[in-house]
C-alpha cells in the first residue's frame, strides 16, 4: 500500500482566478455556437480593436481561454486600446464563424485560443491580409499557396506567405525538463512516470522528453514511464477524465513503487491527477498552473510545467502596436520567459536547497544553451 506523500493541509487551495468582465453586447449577432463579452477599460489612446476567440469551454476555464484572455485584455491596455471584445466558442463547428464575427466588424487584431483553431485561423488570415492574427499554441504550417497544410509538410514560408499571422508555439521540451529535474529529486523510489494524451502531437512528446531528461540528470539510474492514452488527437487522448483516470490507474496498478506522475493530456490529465491523488503519490501538471484549475487536485500537484499564456499575449499584441510583428511561427521559450514551473505552494518544504539549486543551474543552461532538454532522449 503507498504511503502517502502530502498532508491533510497540503490541500488548501490559492484563490482562484475570476475574470472581472462586464456582461454587455458581444462581437456580432448572437448565435448558438457562441457567446461574447466586452472587457473593461477606461480612456483608450490607441484605436486598435482587440477581439479574441476562444476554444471550445467557457472564458473562465483557468486554462488557455482565461489566461489568454488575461494576455488580451494586459495587451490592450499596455497599448491605450480600447477593451477587448470576446467570442466564447461552445462547438468546434462554430471556429470560423466565430472568427468571422470579428472581421465582419473590421476588428484589427483577432485572437484565437488553442490548436484546434489553427486551420481556420490560417484560411482567415489569408483571406484577409489586412487584419492581424494572433494564434495561440499554433504554429504556422501552409503549402506553397498559403493554405493549411493537412500533412504537416509544412512547404510554404508562413513568415512570408501570412505576414500578418503570429503563430506562437512554445519549447515544452524545456519546462517538461525542469519538471523531470523536480520529479527526479522528489522521488524516493527512483520510479517516476508521465502519461500523454498522444504521441503523434509534437508538443506532448516533447514535454515527456524534457521530463525524462531532467529526470535522468538528477538520477542517471531513474526509471521513468512514458505512456500515451490514445494513438490519436482525439477525445479519448484529451478530453475524457473518466478515461485519464482509468490509464492512470492501470499503470499504476503495474507499477506499484512509481511515486510521481506527469500529466500531458489535456481534460484527459485531469483524471491522471485524480489517480495520482488517491494513490498518495504526488502529481505534476501542466501548461497552466494547474493548482489553481484542478483544485480538487491540489492537494497532489506538486507544480506544473507551464506556458506564460498571458505574458505571450499581450506581449503579441504590443508587436502589432509597435509594428514589430512577423508573421510565421513565433517560438517561445526561457529566454523569453515564456515558459517555466508553476509556484509548489504547500510543497515548497520539499523543494531543498540543494533541489532548487538544480532547478536554478537547469533554467541557466537552457537560456544559455549548454543544457539541451531534447537529449539524451530526441524531441519530436
Amino acid at each position: 500500500m503507498r504511503k502517502p506523500r502530502y498532508g491533510l493541509g497540503a490541500g488548501a487551495v490559492a484563490a482562484s482566478i475570476i475574470l472581472a468582465a462586464c456582461q454587455g453586447g458581444g462581437a456580432g449577432n448572437s448565435t448558438s455556437g457562441s457567446s461574447s463579452t466586452p472587457s473593461t477599460s477606461a480612456g483608450p489612446s490607441n484605436s486598435l480593436k482587440i477581439g479574441l476567440v476562444t476554444d471550445v469551454g467557457t472564458l473562465d476555464d483557468k486554462n488557455f481561454n482565461q489566461f489568454s484572455w488575461e494576455g488580451a485584455k494586459k495587451g490592450a491596455a499596455d497599448i491605450g486600446a480600447p477593451a477587448p471584445k470576446s467570442v466564447v466558442t461552445t462547438a468546434s463547428a462554430d471556429y470560423a464563424k466565430n472568427i468571422k464575427s470579428f472581421v465582419d466588424q473590421k476588428f484589427d487584431i483577432i485572437v484565437t485560443v488553442g490548436f484546434a483553431l489553427g486551420n481556420d485561423t490560417t484560411k482567415a488570415a489569408k483571406a484577409n491580409p489586412g487584419i492581424k492574427f494572433i494564434g495561440v499554441d499554433q504554429g504556422v504550417c501552409v503549402t506553397e499557396q498559403g493554405e493549411p497544410d493537412p500533412s504537416f509538410g509544412c512547404k510554404g514560408d508562413g513568415a512570408k506567405l501570412l505576414p500578418n499571422y503570429q503563430g506562437l508555439v512554445f519549447k515544452e521540451a524545456q519546462p517538461g525538463y525542469l519538471a523531470g529535474i523536480v520529479a527526479g529529486s522528489i522521488s524516493k523510489s527512483g520510479h517516476i512516470a508521465a502519461i500523454g494524451g498522444t504521441k503523434v502531437v509534437p508538443a506532448v512528446a516533447n514535454y515527456m522528453a524534457g521530463y525524462a531528461n531532467g529526470a535522468a540528470k538528477v538520477n542517471p539510474n531513474v526509471k521513468v514511464e512514458l505512456q500515451y492514452v490514445s494513438d490519436q488527437p482525439d477525445a479519448k487522448a484529451f478530453n475524457d477524465p473518466a478515461g485519464g483516470k482509468a490509464f492512470a490507474e492501470q499503470l499504476l496498478a503495474k507499477n506499484k513503487d512509481v511515486d510521481v506522475l506527469f500529466q500531458v493530456a489535456g481534460k484527459t490529465g485531469n483524471g491522471v491527477l485524480q489517480a495520482a491523488c488517491n494513490a498518495n503519490i504526488h502529481a505534476i501538471g501542466v501548461d497552466v498552473d494547474q493548482h489553481l484549475s484542478t483544485p480538487e487536485s491540489a492537494k497532489c500537484i506538486v507544480t506544473s510545467a507551464e506556458k506564460k499564456l498571458t505574458k505571450a499575449v499581450s506581449d503579441a499584441i504590443k508587436r502589432v502596436s509597435e509594428k514589430t510583428d512577423k508573421g510565421g511561427t513565433v517560438p517561445l521559450d526561457i529566454t523569453t520567459d515564456s515558459i517555466g514551473l508553476a509556484p509548489f505552494y504547500d510543497f515548497q518544504n520539499l523543494i531543498t536547497p540543494e533541489i532548487q539549486t538544480r532547478i536554478d543551474d537547469a533554467m541557466k543552461g537552457l537560456k544559455d544553451g549548454s543544457v539541451d532538454p531534447c537529449k539524451p532522449m530526441k524531441c519530436s
